[in-house]
């Protein structure tokens, strides 16, 4: 064994033997790249994906006003000229002639009471007065004949044809049917002023419009009775509420400790909670000169500047106290969002523009400052939602969560 030829040993490599380390290296390749894919999708997982906590506001429309707001206060459309329509007489409705909305000039008969009574004794005291007149005329005839009577009696008293008393009965006749006349002019003065009172008592039983306005509310039905004051059960004291609309105003509550930032002739700005999307031009009016102790507030009375139809009594509104008058310019409402919602990236204005829980660099044109606000021209819309103080590390796209407060 020692002494054979060990140089013809071969190891025998065929085909299969001599392939499979190439397939070996072939599948780390595989795995090494695949390992690369998965921690590069991880990384941009992590990277853009991530929830990031931020805090978010909306975009809004704000009025440059707000710029140079001194003042904010809370308040009601009222009416100065406002009434509650009745009568004077007692009596049962029977016609009512207006309805909540109805427009009424000053004097238009609004409703009647029954009138049957009352127009009675207008009659029988236009009666008297004809009873009053004829006696007078019957007092004439009888005067005209006592001075004819005592002027015969002068004559034959010259030619001594009748004696001094005959004559003295002639004359008093005459003195007396003088004195009747104007005992019948005064009843008849008296029965005239009977006749005024009851056609005042029938005119009590119609019930007119104090002045040119609006019915609010109607507050009796025909069939109801009526009285002044109200004071029997199951009676109405007034028929229909009315108010005068180009009265108008607002009465805002204004703390005693902001009064010197109120005056009259001020400008203001009214908004209504019924019409948000308008500002109403106003001045200050009138202050109430005393302070409500409970609430130490003084009342503020703001005029409205601009009648619009559709403000009505008892809308709640907001008023704004300005330092200056609004320019036309101005009056129009601008797209706005908080100052802290900008940022700078490679020297552009960007907002983070929140939408499906992604974050969207969004690049704006900014304008300018209103109060705490800032304008934006273009990029944004009412109603977005963006990114409060944006990290430096918040990439376009990323995932977003908002803080909860």
């Amino acid at each position: 064994m020692a002494g054979e030829d060990l140089s013809n040993l071969r190891i025998a490599r065929d085909s299969r033997t001599s392939s499979v380390a190439p397939r070996r290296r072939g599948r780390t390749w595989r795995w090494l790249a695949l390992c690369a894919i998965l921690a590069a999708a991880a990384y941009f997982a992590v990277t853009y994906r991530a929830s990031v906590t931020v805090d978010a506001a909306a975009v809004s429309e704000a009025y440059p006003s707000q710029g140079y707001t001194l003042l904010n206060a809370t308040g009601y459309v009222v009416a100065q000229r406002k009434a509650a329509v009745g009568s004077k007489a007692t009596g049962r409705l029977e016609w009512l002639g207006v309805r909540e909305g109805s427009q009424v000039k000053r004097g238009e008969v609004v409703a009647r009471i029954e009138s049957l009574d009352v127009s009675a004794q207008a009659e029988q005291a236009a009666a008297n007065v004809k009873v009053a007149r004829a006696n007078l005329e019957q007092g004439q005839a009888e005067l005209k004949d006592a001075e004819r009577a005592l002027k015969r009696s002068e004559e034959l008293l010259q030619q001594k044809f009748v004696s001094q008393a005959a004559h003295d009965q002639a004359e008093a006749r005459y003195d007396k049917a003088r004195a009747g006349i104007a005992s019948l002019k005064a009843g008849i003065a008296v029965a005239e002023a009977s006749y005024r009172a009851t056609q005042v008592g029938v005119d009590q039983t119609l019930i007119r419009a104090p002045f040119d306005g609006v019915v609010l509310t109607k507050n009796a039905n025909v069939g109801d009775n009526i009285t002044p004051f109200s004071a029997a059960a199951d009676t109405k004291g007034a028929v229909v509420t009315m108010a005068d609309m180009s009265t108008l105003e607002v009465e805002a509550d204004v703390s005693e400790s902001n009064l010197a930032k109120v005056k009259l002739g001020q400008p203001c700005e009214i908004q209504l909670d019924a019409l948000p999307g308008i500002r109403f031009r106003g001045v200050v009016g009138g202050m109430v000169p005393t302070v409500d102790r409970a609430k130490a507030t003084v009342t503020a009375k703001i005029r409205f500047v601009d009648r619009d139809a559709r403000i009505l009594p008892e809308m709640s509104a907001k008023v704004a106290f300005l330092e200056r008058e609004v320019p036309a310019g101005e009056r129009t409402p601008r797209t706005a969002v908080p100052a802290a919602a900008l940022a700078e990236r490679n020297g552009k204005t960007i907002a983070y523009r929140i939408e499906h829980e992604q974050a969207y660099a969004t690049p704006v044109e900014k304008g300018e400052a209103i109060g705490d606000l800032v304008e934006v021209k273009s990029g944004l819309k009412p109603g977005d939602r963006v990114v409060l103080r944006p990290p430096a590390s918040l990439r376009d796209g990323a995932r977003v969560s908002l803080a909860k407060k």
